[in-house]
């Protein structure tokens, strides 16, 4: 029986409570000491502290574990999965000698980086030329911090056969034509992949990246993670099933498959080779659609008046006029879809077709999900309301993004309803948080209090009407992201039966200032009643 100073169950009819009993993994019962069996044996280690259900990240990628064996480029402080520091890098001259210093440090023939973000240094874009410098033997990826534009060096350029002639769309160019090194699009990022053989952000998975990942999880109170762009690769699902047979691996696994990678039926034909491999830790099913790029990136697709910055418009992932038959046949086959949409005209889109295609098949319980959905305004949210669509915003964006999104991409007025949380829950919609790690640190109490405070990183409050409370925020990153996986049934919430995951925090997040919520430390997770400290190795 393990007893707490308090426990938060966000179950509604039974929020709070002093101690909980678990048996097998599951929880047998929760409340106060004359709710609990008697002759429970009794665990104090708690009784200092907070419990809450293990949060649950909804989108993020696992492929951070195999990202930290690369260089970090981020303009941020970042912490890796051994618990070390990386400083950010505030200029162009220290990526570079970042850059250089790696290569140096590099074994093989390719030197890869990641969490390059150019839209902090606007008069310093990183060019092939500089790569060059840096090497003009060996193929350089570096990944930017979107994952949807990279920069590579000639040596890349050339393997992929992209010359400055090249008539091929997503090449970045100088004024006089020539190629920048800059590639966006899946079809050139993946291509370039390919040839190389590798990048800081490649979809294939060994055990040793899921481990990584999951020793970053558990320094963030996560529980359960979904996986949500995965290659499905016999060896990544290889490496699923042995992550979940692995008793050092405290997370559920929800990989969600990417559709790009799998056109046609085949898509469908993975999902039923690999549906059998789900237990209690891994749970297959889902599928992921990515229709646009990034705002920062400027490659998201938006409704007029279209970029602030005068930039052209953004990218299709999936020519709309194939969309709809593609949502139709994974949804007429009892798939949950996620679909990635950043910009508003890539939402419109989406809930547009889902409306045609639920009118013609309809479905009860979908849970369809839009990921990111960064910028609905009241009529679209009423419209993913009416369908029954769940949203998962991007409420880190505000923080990491929002400044660059006031003064370069979007405007004051659009960037203030940036991740709408508040409308969302006011029009009844299901709502999770995430942080779409690497992209942005995997922090769910982080990103909770991003979309309370509404805080950019230049100390604005952008968009106060926005806001929600720290209940809301907090069940969001727990029975909320649950919800949108189809595993509310099993976590995010500690209820009689469901798994005994639980985030064992130092402080009261109601007790707390809303301001302090980040700064909460997260002793451990407890993982099927198992517990995890947060600093082992």
């Amino acid at each position: 029986m393990l007893i707490a100073r308090r426990i938060y169950t966000m179950d509604d009819r039974r929020p709070v409570a002093t101690h909980l009993v678990h048996q097998n993994g599951r929880i047998l019962a929760v409340g106060d000491a004359e709710d609990c069996p008697q002759d429970a044996v009794i665990d104090r280690r708690f009784e200092n502290s907070v419990l809450i259900p293990g949060f649950v990240e909804g989108h993020c990628h696992f492929m951070e574990g195999r990202a930290w064996s690369y260089i970090y480029l981020g303009f941020f402080d970042r912490q890796g999965p051994d618990g070390r520091i990386h400083p950010g890098l505030k200029t162009k001259v220290a990526v570079l000698n970042a850059l250089r210093q790696g290569a140096a440090e590099t074994r093989g023939d390719v030197i890869g980086a990641w969490g390059f973000d150019p839209i902090y240094l606007p008069d310093s874009r990183l060019t092939r030329v500089d790569l060059d410098h840096v090497s003009d033997t060996r193929p350089i990826i570096v990944t930017h911090a979107s994952g949807h534009i990279i920069t590579v060096n000639s040596v890349v350029l050339s393997r992929i056969g992209i010359t400055d002639t090249s008539d091929v769309d997503g090449v970045f160019r100088q004024s006089d034509g020539s190629a920048t090194g800059e590639l966006t699009g899946p079809e050139l990022i993946n291509r370039a992949q390919r040839v190389v053989g590798e990048s800081a952000f490649s979809q294939a998975l060994g055990l040793s990246d899921i481990q990584a990942f999951s020793r970053i999880a558990r320094r963030a109170g996560v529980t359960t993670a979904a996986d949500l762009f995965s290659d499905m690769s016999d060896a990544t699902v290889a490496a699923y099933r042995a992550a979940a047979q692995d008793r050092t691996i405290p997370l559920r696994m929800v990989p969600a498959l990417g559709a790009l990678l799998y056109p046609g039926d085949k898509a469908l034909e993975r999902l039923n080779e690999v549906k059998s491999f789900s237990d209690e830790k891994l749970y297959f099913g889902a599928v992921k659609l990515i229709l646009d790029g990034s705002i920062q990136g400027f490659t998201a697709r938006l409704r007029w008046p279209g970029y602030y910055n005068g930039a052209p418009n953004g990218l299709w992932y999936v020519a709309p006029a194939q969309l709809e038959e593609i949502v139709e046949r994974l949804h007429g086959a009892g798939v949950q879809l996620h679909i990635h949409t950043n910009g508003d005209e890539a939402t419109e889109l989406a809930v547009t077709i889902l409306g045609r295609v639920l009118s013609r098949l309809p479905r009860p319980d979908h849970r369809h999900t839009l990921q990111h959905c960064q910028l609905p305004d009241t009529a679209l949210f009423r419209r993913i309301a009416a369908l029954g669509l769940c949203c998962n915003l991007f409420s880190n964006h505000i923080f990491y993004w929002g400044d660059q999104h006031v003064e370069k991409t979007l405007g004051l007025p659009r960037a203030k309803r940036m991740n709408a949380a508040r409308t969302a829950l006011d029009h009844g919609i299901a709502l999770a948080l995430h942080s779409d790690a690497p992209v942005t640190p995997l922090a769910p109490l982080f990103t909770a209090w991003c979309a309370v405070e509404r805080l950019t990183a230049g100390g604005r409050v952008l968009g106060v009407e926005e806001a929600i409370g720290v209940h809301d925020a907090l069940r969001a990153v727990t029975l909320g992201a649950a919800y949108t996986l189809h595993l509310d049934h099993l976590v995010g919430s500690l209820e009689i039966g469901k798994f005994a995951d639980m985030a064992v925090l130092d402080a009261d997040p109601f007790e707390e200032p809303a301001v302090d919520l980040r700064t909460i430390a997260v002793r451990g997770t407890l993982f099927s009643g198992q517990y995890f400290p947060a600093d082992a190795a």
